[in-house]
């Protein structure tokens, strides 16, 4: 889903899988980890990434987390982070409490922070998921993957956040990956930015082709339909999975009592439906951390393919990773399994 501002110069943290270093982010270095941490459970910190600019995302979160601070009794103090490793790193420390997240940076936050899916998004259609997207400029030559392939040492591409599942994760896998070669490689110049960085950025012409997400277009058709217009789309993905919510799981049961019962009751008032519907959602569903199974299974398949491919490992090396990818790619066709026949046994109950 949506995506943090990055660059190719930008490292990232330890804890990221990609294995890179994160240089101290603004959430991080700013006033998140300078204040002080939510006392007594009078106060939650909720972790916001920043799929577009600040101003333009309080504007349309604010009225929900009046809500919620109404309803819970607890100030809400909302942090909007320049990048998700910023948010993951503030819910790793505990001065992120609860926070919205693509499937991808949850997977680091459960795997990594304490974190734990506790509701999903839901798209203001009833749709379940949404879609990665590559686009390019209307007036672009450039109209498939496989012409943008064929041209990529003329190109320059606008990656997403490596954190972010839409912007790169599943292009990263379904694109790139299966077409067994490295984003990072074959174009003239890859950069990464956000979501909304990326669009504007091809809308722009200063870039060739961009990853995008179809939910972050029916904004941009809202915020700046210009901008749209000049846009189109050269690919999309499968369906993703809805967005999840991921609170700490060492919050105390009494706080996530509550903020479950706001999530879960969330669009029941009046005017409450407005409010989401600004959002681009209907009402919360309640998840778990097998949301993300999915998702760690297309991470597998991506790393298995990039180990499957490279020539410069040492056979007996190459064989015994993909033994072990193999593995965990079987424990997680079993798991898949068992969820599925859950409710066909209730169902015969």
């Amino acid at each position: 889903m949506p995506t943090q501002k990055s660059s190719n110069d930008r490292s990232y943290s330890r804890f990221n899988r990609i294995g890179r270093v994160l240089a101290a982010s603004a959430l991080l270095t700013g006033s998140l980890l300078g204040g002080a941490h939510a006392d007594d459970n009078k106060e939650l910190n909720f972790g916001i990434i920043s799929t577009e600019s600040s101003q333009n995302l309080r504007a349309v979160w604010d009225p929900f987390l009046a809500a919620m601070s109404e309803r819970t009794g607890m100030k809400i103090n909302a942090f909007f982070a320049p990048d998700y490793a910023g948010i993951i790193q503030g819910m790793r420390f505990d001065k992120v409490d609860l926070a919205w997240y693509g499937n991808k940076s949850a997977m680091e936050a459960v795997d990594r922070a304490g974190g734990e899916i506790f509701a999903q998004t839901v798209a203001s259609s009833g749709a379940s998921g949404y879609y990665s997207l590559l686009v390019a400029h209307k007036d672009s030559p450039i109209g498939s993957v496989d012409d943008m392939l064929k041209n990529a040492s003329n190109l320059t591409f606008a990656n997403g956040d490596p954190n972010s599942t839409s912007g790169y994760l599943v292009p990263g896998y379904y694109v790139f990956a299966k077409n067994k070669v490295d984003a990072n490689k074959i174009f003239k110049r890859s950069l990464n930015g956000s979501h909304e960085v990326n669009a504007l950025s091809v809308a722009n012409k200063q870039v060739d082709v961009g990853t995008f997400n179809n939910e972050s277009m029916e904004r941009l058709e809202l915020t700046a339909p210009e901008k749209a217009a000049q846009l189109k789309v050269i690919w999309t993905s499968p369906l993703i999975p809805a967005d999840p919510m991921v609170w700490r799981k060492n919050l105390p049961e009494a706080t996530k009592a509550d903020i479950r019962e706001f999530f879960m009751t969330y669009g029941d008032k009046p005017g409450e439906m407005d409010v989401l519907a600004d959002l681009q959602w209907a009402k919360f569903r309640a998840s778990d951390d097998d949301q993300l199974l999915p998702i760690r299974q297309l991470e597998l398949f991506k790393k298995r393919s990039e180990v499957a491919n490279n020539a410069k490992l040492d056979e007996s090396d190459k064989q015994a990773q993909l033994k072990e990818l193999d593995a965990q790619l079987a424990a997680l066709e079993q798991r898949m399994a068992e969820l599925q026949q859950k409710p066909a046994a209730a169902t015969a109950g």
